[in-house]
């Protein structure tokens, strides 16, 4: 099922969350999933799944991969719980697209899986106009299913039993009623939530408190029997993604991986390290994924304590808040000087957003590895949104012309113009030219993330990169 909301804001991930844990507890079998390009609320999914939440995205994935990428993400699961992206039918905007419903929207998702939508409302402010706004979600679209109503932050026993006649009046089912109850804030910060694996012992709690609260207050059962999907066909298939499709069906090695981070490597192949830890927590699962079917081995460190893991072949920086932890990263200097010189070296280095930061000269005034030639700061302005962005020169990931749809969402900035080669170009909304990013040797660094199974080609020629860095490190 897909859970959904009039606007942001409403209590998804409380009720996505506590769904995942309490269907979980209760003998499921349940597959996370996330719309959008969020990466920190599938970390919470994850921990009240016991398996990695993902995401479905269609604006950077493609609409073919949508589906195909659920039913990869849901394999071994009897049910799939879909949190959306901000109000059901919010999406990219953008005046050219001519679709029924916004691209990346939360219904247009909803529509891919043909999966009933379950809304949350928050119910502080409603009472019987309640039902002319659950009327107009439930016929603004006839792709779009309402299969009933999760009324939120509910006042008093009254005030219950107003909204649930006023959920009546147009047909939908109140399948949970769920009171306030304010100490299950989850702190957050300038971009959303603290990521689960910063808030450590604290996340495992709030995620027990959901579970709980959804399980005293939620029909189980009518959620489970509500749950379904019109959709058939194959899963995405990370081998068949790299290698073709003569190779498809080799995923099933991943079964386990799936759920099994200590199953991260395999025979030969140049060894791909992933920043890690609290710094370093943007990732999709499909990456690591697509590396090992690209004949990668993989393994995950910490920037804030490790050093360069050895025999390190590839390097990748995801997103993160290195912000956040700027002087303990500063303070690792043998782990900046082994990232420096390997760049030197030509080893190719895939740097998204934190990354890039992690590469600058300094970062509030916090020496970095000086890989790109600009220094970065916090800012106050949020820069956020998709981008159909243009490669303008080659680099180990990507070759010049081609297009590649990626996300931005960051305050910090670059407070100094770099001087190398810029990544990408594209047009803002005011149709002006930008350039972004930097290009050093085998260095692709940007603040644009990219989803990884939206450009599996991206993928091979990084491994093979590396594959030609190893050997050459291991003549000289």
């Amino acid at each position: 099922m897909v859970v959904a909301a009039p606007a942001s804001g409403s209590g998804k991930t409380t009720v996505a969350t506590g769904l995942v844990g309490a269907l979980r507890r209760v003998g499921h079998r349940v597959a996370p999933f996330k719309v959008g390009p969020d990466y920190i609320d599938p970390g919470y999914h994850g921990l009240a799944a016991g398996r990695p939440g993902r995401n479905l995205d269609p604006v950077l994935v493609g609409t073919e991969r949508v589906v195909p990428l659920y039913r990869h993400g849901a394999r071994g699961c009897d049910l799939a719980v879909v949190e959306g992206v901000m109000g059901l039918f919010d999406g990219r905007i953008d005046p050219d697209h001519a679709g029924p419903v916004a691209e990346g929207s939360t219904a247009q998702v909803a529509s891919l899986l043909g999966a009933p939508v379950l809304l949350v409302v928050d119910a502080r402010g409603h009472s019987q106009s309640l039902a002319a706004l659950l009327h107009g979600f439930a016929t603004f679209d006839s792709a779009v299913r309402l299969g009933g109503v999760i009324l939120n932050r509910v006042g008093s026993v009254r005030h219950d039993q107003v909204l649930r006649a006023a959920c009546e009046r147009v047909g939908l089912a109140v399948l949970g009623s769920l009171p306030r109850m304010a100490e299950l804030e989850v702190p957050s910060r300038h971009l959303g939530l603290i990521p689960a694996v910063e808030h450590g012992a604290a996340a495992t709690a709030a995620v027990a408190a959901m579970t709980d609260l959804v399980a005293a207050h939620v029909d189980l059962h009518a959620v489970a029997a509500l749950a379904s999907s019109t959709v058939s066909g194959p899963a995405w298939d990370p081998f068949e993604a790299v290698r073709g499709p003569d190779i498809a069906g080799g995923s099933q090695a991943f079964a386990e991986s799936a759920v099994d981070p200590a199953l991260d490597t395999v025979d030969g192949g140049p060894l791909i390290a992933i920043a890690g830890g609290s710094a370093f927590t943007f990732g999709y699962a499909e990456h690591r994924e697509l590396l090992l079917a690209a004949g990668a081995r993989v393994v995950v460190f910490d920037p804030l304590r490790d050093e360069l893991p050895t025999g390190t072949a590839g390097l990748v920086l995801p997103g993160g808040f290195p912000e956040e932890h700027a002087a303990e990263l500063a303070a690792n200097t043998g782990l900046l000087r082994a990232v420096a010189e390997a760049a030197r070296r030509g080893m190719p280095v895939h740097a998204e957003c934190a990354g890039l930061l992690y590469l600058t000269r300094s970062l509030d005034g916090h020496p970095m590895a000086g890989v790109v030639s600009a220094d970065a700061a916090f800012g106050s302005r949020l820069t956020l949104g998709y981008r159909d962005a243009v490669v303008l020169a080659d680099s180990p990931l990507w070759r010049a012309g081609e297009r590649v749809r990626g996300h931005e969402f960051h305050r910090t900035r670059l407070i100094t113009a770099t001087s190398d080669v810029s990544a990408w170009g594209w047009r803002d909304n005011a149709d002006e030219r930008v350039r972004e990013g930097a290009l050093i040797r085998n260095v692709h660094a940007s603040y644009l993330h990219t989803h990884p199974a939206g450009n599996p080609e991206a993928i091979t020629r990084f491994v093979r990169v590396a594959t030609d860095y190893a050997s050459s490190r291991v003549v000289g």
